[in-house]
């Protein structure tokens, strides 16, 4: 009994250590003096987020990337979340996440998957966000191979919400934030394919002073700024240019990079750039995905 005493102050300790160590006290000041506390943020204990997971079981892993693995958790008042276990801890940047976690789960737009919580008993924080229910835009583009108009107004109508997402993060959101990987496996669909744009362990807060962050170059190969991969220079453009590799990623049904095919095919954004340069855009439009609406239109233009 002494030694189970001893063994449960020592986590109780550690479990204090690495709450204080990852910035707990600056969240508990902030979140004290908030006035409105029904969006802020919500600390989960470590046993809480376990329970709601099955510690962890890999059966319920949703999703897994550059920055952390995603599970899907069942918590006790019944709410379907997922909690993310991220991979970086970066000591310096504390203060950083905390305003990152305050922020973003202040956040009260449709097209944002939302930030719930935050557990940080733990050596790697962990955060915990709405679950979305009908996986990736990536997913929906290049599992779901059949195209119709239905299928081609839906991918518009994602294309519209993950605009008026990245928009309201760059302009409207009370601290700017560059989201920094934009890409279609970031973006959740929901049961009536309503876009989320989702996985900011990339993204940065943007003074309100400043219009770009010198930083490492971090995204995906593919998706990245060409202008941000030489200067180091972040900006919101850099978000831009990713999202027009969503865009064109949409209308190709092509993935962003293929190291298979010939080499002025291997990049999606060039190749794409080099046929409407070439007036032949039509010709890298996924097949099937022009109904006789657009074939109309195109022949008035020929004529």
């Amino acid at each position: 009994m002494l030694y189970l005493i001893y063994q449960k102050r020592k986590l109780s300790k550690l479990k204090e250590k690495f709450f204080q160590q990852n910035g707990g006290l600056i969240l508990l000041q902030k979140l004290s003096g908030r006035e409105n506390t029904s969006q802020t943020a919500q600390l989960f204990t470590e046993e809480q987020l376990k329970k709601a997971t099955n510690n962890f079981d890999e059966s319920l892993i949703i999703g897994k990337g550059g920055f952390g693995t995603v599970f899907k958790g069942f918590l006790a008042d019944n709410r379907i979340v997922a909690i993310k276990k991220s991979k970086i801890v970066d000591e310096s940047q504390k203060e950083q996440f905390i305003n990152e976690v305050i922020v973003l789960s202040q956040i009260n737009h449709r097209n944002v998957v939302r930030l719930l919580g935050c557990c940080l008993e733990r050596e790697v924080p962990l955060l915990v966000y709405e679950f979305v229910t009908n996986g990736t835009l990536f997913d929906f583009i290049h599992t779901e191979r059949k195209v119709n108009n239905e299928t081609w107004k839906t991918r518009l109508r994602i294309a519209a919400e993950a605009a008026g997402a990245l928009a309201y993060l760059h302009s409207a959101a009370s601290v700017p934030i560059i989201h920094r990987d934009v890409k279609t496996a970031n973006i959740l669909l929901d049961d009536t394919y309503t876009a989320k744009v989702s996985d900011f362990g990339a993204s940065r807060l943007v003074p309100l002073d400043q219009t770009e962050i010198a930083t490492m170059v971090q995204g995906t190969f593919g998706y990245l700024d060409p202008e941000y991969m030489l200067t180091s220079q972040l900006t919101e453009k850099s978000d831009v240019y990713s999202f027009g590799v969503v865009l064109v990623e949409l209308l190709t049904g092509e993935k962003p990079h293929s190291f298979g095919k010939p080499e002025e095919k291997r990049s999606l954004a060039n190749h794409f750039l080099s046929c409407l340069k070439e007036d032949r855009l039509f010709d890298v439009l996924q097949a099937g995905i022009m109904n006789e609406e657009c074939w109309e239109i195109r022949s008035d233009k020929m004529e």
